[in-house]
């Protein structure tokens, strides 16, 4: 009887050791706060948000008093879908990627003013509210050749209303524009139409040009012929005057000695080849090629 009341008391004390050091671990592990990289702490004091926040690492707050929310810093990516209507009243669906990530320093205003359902509640709509009001300003015809234009446009409305609650832009991308169908048959027909008439255009500068190029070769043809009547016309005069000059020669040669001009002529039709035989006063004939024939043994 008497062991009872001790083993009682031990117990009672190893119970009581017991329950303080855990108050003691859950006082310490609710004074505690690791705050990882790429987040800030966003410090509460019995429900109200403090406008500094903890930087990565450990720190020590008071226990039950004091609350830490843990929010991310890092840029975040997200793709929406949003149907606009572009200046020309055409329907278009414009599928876009947007980087952005909180400002550290304004953390606490946005999760006092927002939570942490800021993404659903601020940034999918003013994505959307910023496609429309921008596509609103192009025709669908400038939406596809003027992208580069359309998507700055877009960023600088998000960077405006983002602004506002401390969320920074870090880049905007149109990654498709979506049209109807009529609108996509249409264009397809205009296209069409312009590869024709760019056909047509380039077959009639073919044409020009190969008409150009007869043209060209006819002038060349008609110089040609004229060079060579010219040329032959000169000829036939030179041939003329060459002739005349030697009726004149000869006029004049025999005018002045008749008998010259006979022997002149005899000496240019002899063949050079002597009579074989030729004849004499007393009725003879003589064999030249025989008197050749001795004079030269």
């Amino acid at each position: 009887m008497s062991d009872n009341p001790k083993t009682a008391r031990l117990v009672k004390r190893g119970t009581i050791v017991v329950v303080v050091i855990v108050i003691i671990l859950i006082l310490a592990l609710s004074s505690a706060v690791t705050v990882q990289s790429g987040t800030v702490g966003i410090v509460a004091t019995l429900g109200a948000v403090r406008d500094q926040t903890m930087d990565p690492g450990f720190h020590l707050k008071a226990p039950f008093v004091m609350t830490v929310v843990k929010m991310d810093v890092q840029t975040q990516k997200i793709e929406v879908n949003a149907s606009a209507a572009s200046k020309d009243l055409q329907t278009v669906t414009v599928l876009a990627a947007i980087n952005y990530h909180i400002d550290a320093r304004g953390a606490p205003q946005l999760y006092k003013e927002v939570g942490m359902s800021y993404e659903s509640r601020i940034i999918a709509p003013a994505i959307q509210e910023s496609i429309k009001s921008v596509v609103a300003r192009f025709s669908a015809e400038e939406l596809i050749t003027q992208r580069q234009t359309v998507s700055i446009g877009i960023r600088n409305e998000l960077t405006t209303r983002f602004g506002e609650y401390n969320i920074i832009t870090d880049e905007f991308n149109i990654i498709n524009f979506d049209f109807s169908d009529e609108f996509n048959r249409a264009v397809e027909a205009k296209q069409t139409a312009q590869q024709e008439a760019l056909k047509a255009e380039q077959e009639l500068a073919r044409v020009k040009i190969e008409a150009q190029q007869e043209v060209e070769q006819a002038k060349a043809e008609a110089e040609a012929l004229r060079a060579r009547a010219e040329a032959e016309a000169y000829a036939i005069t030179t041939r003329a005057e060459a002739e005349a000059i030697a009726i004149k020669a000869i006029q004049d040669q025999l005018r002045l000695s008749p008998e010259s001009y006979l022997e002149y002529q005899r000496t240019e039709k002899w063949d050079g080849k002597l009579p074989v035989v030729m004849g004499t006063n007393t009725g003879t004939f003589i064999d030249v090629g025989e008197l050749i024939g001795e004079e030269a043994s």
